[in-house]
């Protein structure tokens, strides 16, 4: 189904990926706190456009090349945090990079030079540490989203000056009991006048939940006796009865996908086994869905913690298709770029693939040839000076081992919370 197109080595775990929304370009944070920034060759010329990379960054090098692709080209690298980089997201539009730290900080970057424009303090834990980030998520080019270890969920207005490190989140919700694992925005309703979403599903523990920006938590799953980690959103299903076609996919510890009704939260409308095992299947770590400009129908792309990347074809509900990204380290990062390649990110390993000649088997081995990593750097961060050790990579290795277990024995029964915004 896929090919690879080349395989970027990464000098330290990656422990977050992020894709451009509009260029072909990639970000990645590492468990020394490095956020590196790559632009991807074009299909269309076969070479990197020299003179965007230009205006881009005066330190862009040339650091490779894929074979019969081009370059891939280093736009800019800094060490960001001190401790591990947690998550990373692009901003709508794709002008602004989020990137938030073990040191308890978001630093909001010019995705083009790397430059922080402006910081974030993240509220701390009740005993007073670091209350480390899972997820950030731009909503909008207003709202800026933040899960934290402690199952905490921060809103912040992004039309606020932050750069005394110093924001209170407008909003702060708890939607489940246990770290927040993944957030998912629902597409905008149809009266929506701003065209972007304000509502979104997350993942804690054996919970589901779904938040509203204007009324807070509105209900939280029963327990589904797993754990849950990754989350996406497909629309365009068949309808019928009391199927709206809308979908949210959620992957689990135990190697299961579940669909979930949009609108339907109290429980799991269908499952498809992903990954079965003898102690349990493997963890389904990431989620995103096969652009339908590749002719492939509703399709999922699963990233697993054993490595491999599988791909289920809804409707017939079963894995079609399967590719390694690595032997031995699962993947952590799984999207699609604007030119329709997929990106799989994992270990310490970035790895391109496009659509392969012929898509009639699965691949489960890399043709593509290796470009080693180097180039410039963009030292426009306070942090970068500072010791490169791996402090806290070691807790945060052992926090991506899933337990493949059933549930902690928190009672099962649905919750509704409906919290007023605190503003």
């Amino acid at each position: 189904m896929f090919d690879t197109v080349c395989t970027l080595p990464l000098p330290a775990d990656l422990f977050a990926q992020a894709i451009h929304p509009e260029q072909p370009v990639i970000s990645v944070g590492l468990s020394t706190g490095h956020v590196q920034t790559f632009r991807l060759p074009s299909e269309e010329s076969g070479d990197s456009d020299d003179s965007d990379q230009d205006q881009a960054s005066a330190t862009a090098s040339r650091n490779g090349n894929c074979p019969a692709k081009g370059h891939i080209d280093t736009v800019w690298q800094t060490r960001r945090h001190k401790g591990s980089c947690r998550t990373l997201t692009f901003g709508v539009g794709g002008e602004t990079v989020y990137s938030a730290g073990t040191d308890g900080i978001v630093k909001a970057a010019r995705a083009e030079t790397g430059v922080v424009e402006n910081k974030i303090l993240i509220p701390a834990a009740k005993d007073g540490s670091v209350d480390a980030p899972t997820v950030v998520h731009a909503l909008s080019p207003q709202t800026l989203l933040l899960a934290t270890d402690s199952s905490k969920l921060h809103l912040y207005d992004l039309r606020i000056p932050y750069s005394k490190v110093s924001a209170r989140p407008e909003q702060t919700h708890r939607p489940h009991d246990d770290y927040i694992s993944s957030l998912t925005p629902l597409p905008p309703s149809d009266t929506s006048t701003s065209g972007y979403s304000k509502q979104w599903v997350t993942t804690g523990g054996t919970t589901l939940a779904v938040t509203d920006l204007r009324r807070g938590v509105l209900v939280r799953s029963e327990d589904q006796e797993e754990e849950l980690i990754s989350s996406t959103y497909i629309g365009g299903l068949a309808s019928g009865g009391t199927s709206r076609g809308e979908k949210v996919v959620v992957g689990g510890s135990g190697g299961v996908l579940t669909l979930w009704e949009r609108g339907a939260w109290d429980d799991q409308d269908e499952r498809i086994y992903v990954e079965r095992g003898a102690g349990g299947g493997e963890s389904l770590e990431t989620l995103t869905v096969v652009p339908e400009e590749l002719g492939k129908g509703k399709m999922i792309a699963v990233g697993l913690g054993n490595g491999k990347v599988r791909f289920v074809k809804l409707g017939m509900n079963k894995v079609v298709s399967q590719l390694t990204h690595d032997e031995t380290e699962g993947v952590v990062g799984l999207g699609f770029d604007v030119e329709g390649r997929m990106v799989s990110g994992g270990g310490q390993v970035v790895k391109v693939w496009h659509e392969a000649a012929e898509p009639n088997g699965a691949y489960d081995g890399f043709l593509g040839g290796k470009r080693m990593f180097g180039g410039g750097s963009d030292d426009s961060d306070d942090d970068d000076n500072s010791d490169n050790g791996d402090r806290g990579s070691q807790s945060d290795k052992s926090r991506r081992k899933r337990k493949k277990q059933k549930g902690n024995g928190r009672g099962k029964g649905h919750e509704v919370m409906a919290f007023a915004d605190l503003d």
